[in-house]
């Protein structure tokens, strides 16, 4: 089960998906609540709230449990937010949480709580993910190129939830695997290590942390058509993150 991050879309997962099924696998990539519509300046977004994003967890993995005897989660930024949820609440075999979202890289972490509080109490905005290309994104990226604030604030509730859960509880998965960017221009790598010390503590032969070297600035290290040969670069690493079996697959 492959989940897309803010704003994207099960397009993001393409290559990744392509090349598990090959491999054997039956994939699932889900769309989340909110996203995909067929309008990428659509204001559907606004509407987003943790609860649709626990209950769609919950439906995926009910899906996935029917497709195989053994279900592995992947997901990036947001969908690594919600990869990571799913590791603490369902017993997958394995989860990855790829550049999950626990925060925002320049807010320090300690203020990222009353800055996601302060959104919600300020009118809802939309934003440009890339304030220069504007909706011209949409063509790379096969998704939304605005993000509301409202659904960052409401993601970050559920990452502070997390965080606070994973201090005292095991995660239920058997296996994790949290990959992190080195180059990470978007999300807070620091609070991304804190995750993975709070799970290792707990199961420390079963919690593994991989940062991810050599790249560009970055964020979207996932979907097919990032520029500067993104894809190619890190697609060997989270293929062999998400099936470990992959150690001999070859751009």
């Amino acid at each position: 089960m492959l989940i897309h991050g803010m704003s994207a879309s099960p397009v993001q997962f393409e290559r990744i998906a392509h090349d598990l099924f090959e491999r054997g696998h039956n994939v699932f990539v889900p769309r989340l609540p909110r996203h995909g519509h067929a309008d990428p300046l659509s204001n559907a977004l606004e509407r987003l709230r943790a609860d649709d994003l626990y209950d769609a967890v919950g439906e995926y993995v009910a899906i996935a449990r029917e497709l195989g005897r053994e279900v592995t989660v992947a997901g990036f930024s947001l969908g690594g937010l919600l990869a990571a949820w799913t590791a603490q609440h369902f017993d997958v075999q394995r989860a990855v949480p790829i550049a999950p979202f626990f925060g925002v890289s320049w807010i320090p972490n300690r203020l990222m709580g009353p800055v996601a509080e302060r959104l919600l109490r300020v009118p809802n905005r939309f934003h440009w993910w890339n304030p220069i290309l504007r909706e011209r994104q949409f063509l790379a990226t096969s998704g939304y190129p605005r993000y509301a604030t409202h659904a960052i604030a409401h993601s970050y509730r559920m990452a502070r939830s997390l965080l606070e859960e994973a201090r005292t509880h095991r995660p239920a998965a058997e296996h994790v695997t949290i990959v992190a960017n080195a180059t990470e221009v978007a999300v807070n790598n620091y609070a991304i290590r804190r995750l993975y010390e709070s799970w290792h503590r707990h199961r420390p032969e079963s919690v593994e942390y991989s940062m991810l070297t050599g790249l560009p600035l970055s964020h979207d290290i996932v979907s097919p058509l990032r520029p500067r040969g993104l894809a190619d670069r890190a697609h060997p690493a989270l293929l062999q993150a998400i099936d470990p079996q992959a150690a001999a697959y070859v751009v």
